[in-house]
């Protein structure tokens, strides 16, 4: 008789099996949690599915989130310190301000192609009026970062005197986005009406372009046209 069968220990080789990476564990659950909450919202999204999904738990998915709401909540910003993450590793300060600006528009339409999820979370909350977001711990201090930025950019384009003044970080966010995320979250309604691809490849480099474009138009101090 061996000693697992006499102490009732599993043998060393399942018990690996069984182990986990709880970091990767938790990754792994965001990852289809995303998806599944894009897909069909908070309210349509099942803690069960998610599970069988991630061959976990609903026990360990309440363990690590505490319960849905704290799930899409995790999910939500976790989609925003994607791209926050993504503006960091842009090396914005050592390109002139209008090379600067382009790129992180540049960055931002391209982002947001490849992210179509993060688009619809963004929708979903905004039709819940963003009562889950605004309960995401630390989550403004994550997305300060990005403002801070586009106010170092500003300040130098203003410095040199090509940038107008009457203008915030916030308000060329705002530009960005609005663009941005108009692209992609109303592709289909846009080619339904107007026989137009937002997102078909042989539109693509226009509008890439034109997004840097319309914010440099409108950052042009009056007089330097």
């Amino acid at each position: 008789m061996t000693r697992s069968e006499t102490t009732g220990a599993i043998p060393e080789k399942q018990a690996a099996k069984r182990t986990r990476n709880p970091e990767k564990t938790r990754e792994n659950i965001l990852r289809v949690a995303m998806t599944e909450f894009a897909d069909k919202g908070l309210t349509g999204a099942r803690i069960d599915e998610i599970a069988a999904k991630t061959a976990t738990t609903k026990r360990m998915l309440y363990y690590y989130f505490g319960d849905k709401d704290g799930l899409y909540r995790a999910v939500l910003q976790r989609a925003y310190e994607e791209i926050r993450y993504e503006e960091s590793q842009l090396d914005v300060d050592h390109l002139e301000p209008a090379e600067a600006i382009r790129a992180l528009a540049e960055l931002t339409f391209d982002h947001h192609e490849a992210h179509p999820d993060f688009i619809r979370l963004v929708a979903i909350e905004n039709t819940n009026r963003g009562v889950n977001l605004v309960q995401a711990e630390g989550l403004p201090e994550t997305q300060a970062p990005a403002i801070r930025t586009l106010d170092r950019i500003l300040q130098r384009g203003q410095d040199a005197g090509i940038f107008r003044t009457d203008t915030t970080a916030l308000d060329i966010h705002m530009l960005i986005s609005s663009y941005c995320v108009f692209r992609v979250a109303n592709r289909y309604t846009f080619k339904a009406l107007f026989d137009w691809d937002l997102t078909g490849a042989e539109n693509r480099p226009h509008l890439r372009a034109m997004i840097g474009d319309v914010v440099l138009a409108y950052l042009q101090q009056p007089g330097k046209v």
